[in-house]
């Protein structure tokens, strides 16, 4: 297939489109840059996108995963407003144009986040459960709706509501390792809340498997069918490390650090099974966490 992506940079991005190029598919990119052959120029904040050059890179698949950092700096109204505005702009933009070309793709796959299930404590969530309430909630909500128009011309839409990540090498992992492998790491408040996460190996192969299941749409939840407590997976980090997991981070500072972030991503959980998934038959390779770890950290 011809596929084009966003967020090439990032850490899903990156794996993503190289095991599509070993794959065999051919990649186009979505870029702020300079065009050229194979991408496509476009500035979200600006309303603009290269049609011309998305016409003649005519994409049979779409993956969309760009958008801010949310958990590069403390929260301030200008910068929620700038996380939000980079997801649903960006998305109403590339929904829009897709949907007016003569021969839109077949597909749209679009990132969302088990955010939008918002602190659901103990709960059992599939991609039919509602959704929470709070900011991340908020975005996540507008975010899968931006697509609309996409959906709206026939094109099969997906939003991949996606866990943590795990991968060493970037993400909430990555900045997690320099303390555990100290042996400061643990707990997180009273480490109760749930955390729904994905290795990224899973993640990519399950938008591989997406892209090639015509049967899948709408929303699917892109985690572990095993979400684990704070507590257990600071534990089980601390194993794959052969270091001590034992000191807990008190709410109170990681708020006073951290602000409104902190309870939003840090705090607070939903407990998210991946149904749709497992019902299309995806098999993951990584379903329990000391595994997924352990070839995360490769050992």
């Amino acid at each position: 297939m011809r596929v084009l992506v966003s967020g090439v940079s990032g850490l899903v991005g990156t794996a993503l489109t190289r095991a599509l190029t070993v794959d065999k598919h051919m990649i186009g990119t979505l870029t702020r840059l300079g065009g050229g052959a194979g991408h496509v120029h476009w500035d979200p904040a600006r309303d603009v996108i290269d049609t011309v050059a998305l016409a003649n890179f005519a994409p049979d698949a779409v993956v969309h995963l760009a958008g801010e950092n949310i958990a590069a700096r403390r929260w301030t109204p200008v910068r929620k407003a700038a996380i939000c505005d980079s997801r649903v702009t960006g998305t109403t933009l590339l929904a829009g144009a897709l949907a007016a070309m003569p021969v839109p793709p077949r597909v749209l796959v679009s990132a969302s986040a088990v955010g939008y299930y918002g602190d659901r404590h103990n709960e059992m969530l599939t991609e039919s459960s509602r959704a929470g309430r709070g900011f991340l909630a908020e975005t996540c909500l507008a975010w899968e709706a931006a697509t609309s128009k996409a959906a709206e011309r026939g094109i099969r839409v997906v939003t991949l509501r996606t866990g943590l990540v795990l991968d060493s090498h970037g993400g909430a992992l990555a900045k997690m390792l320099p303390l555990f492998r100290l042996g400061l790491g643990g707990p997180l408040g009273d480490g109760k809340q749930y955390m729904s996460w994905i290795a990224l190996s899973d993640l990519v192969a399950a938008i591989r498997h997406i892209l090639s299941h015509e049967s899948i749409s709408g929303p699917v939840n892109a985690t572990s069918p095993y979400p684990v407590t704070n507590a257990e997976f600071t534990r089980g980090l601390g194993h794959a490390l052969s270091r001590p997991a034992i000191l807990p981070a008190p709410a109170f500072v990681l708020r006073l650090v951290l602000g409104e972030l902190a309870d939003a991503l840090l705090l607070t959980g939903a407990r998210v099974i991946p149904e749709r998934l497992v019902e299309s038959g995806f098999t993951f390779r990584y379903p329990a966490l000391e595994p997924a770890l352990k070839a995360a950290l490769g050992r």
